[in-house]
């Protein structure tokens, strides 16, 4: 990941940094109810589009993978030759660090940025290469709601003709908690144990992972 790659993912507002309340009683944590703020991030920054997993299965990306949910997202291509290999690699250090939460506290996907190729198929042999766990998905999707996505959730450079280079895309994971409109990014290529962290931080409570 070069140095443009790094600074245009830190800085890709909305999503930055979103504030949050919440209370604690009894040691349990009480999600905030459906309101009229929460609908409209939802409207605004999670189409609800139909995409496949690299299991086969149809899923409406808000409906069934991010409402209520703790979840980490990135965009990635098989074909990819340089920076998406060792960010898949990273997230796998990632998911051990976190250990059992993936899949019950926590839902990581990777969103294919090639969806004519990659095949639910061909991302199921690249998952099994990469030698990934349940509770991680790779998903594919028709080309123009891949790229609806892509723009809501802020993965595109304000430069028109870097945006269009798929092989230099912003390798960032965006993460989050969706319930209490939590969001935040960093770098694919951080520290595992610094992105498994933060991924833990914005759960309540603050569960460090137990994969060391």
């Amino acid at each position: 990941m070069d140095r443009r790659t790094l600074l245009a993912g830190l800085t890709v507002a909305p999503f930055a940094a979103m504030a949050y309340a919440w209370e604690a009683r009894g040691g349990r944590r009480e999600v905030p109810p459906p309101s009229p703020e929460r609908e409209a991030f939802r409207a605004r920054y999670f189409p609800n589009v139909v995409l496949t997993t690299h299991l086969g299965e149809k899923v409406r990306f808000y409906d069934d993978l991010i409402k209520g949910k703790i979840v980490t997202i990135n965009f990635m291509f098989t074909a990819c030759p340089k920076v998406c290999p060792r960010i898949t690699t990273n997230l796998v250090k990632v998911q051990k660090l976190l250990g059992h939460r993936v899949g019950r506290d926590i839902f990581m996907y990777s969103i294919t940025l090639d969806p004519e190729h990659d095949t639910p198929a061909v991302l199921k042999e690249f998952a099994k290469m990469h030698h990934v766990s349940p509770g991680w998905l790779f998903l594919t999707g028709k080309p123009e709601d891949i790229e609806v996505l892509r723009r809501k959730l802020g993965f595109t450079y304000a430069d028109p003709r870097l945006d269009k280079d798929k092989e230099r895309h912003i390798g960032n994971v965006r993460y989050g908690n969706e319930p209490l409109l939590w969001w935040a990014a960093c770098p694919g290529l951080a520290h595992a144990e610094w992105i498994a962290e933060s991924i833990s931080w914005v759960d309540w409570p603050k569960n460090r992972p137990t994969g060391r």
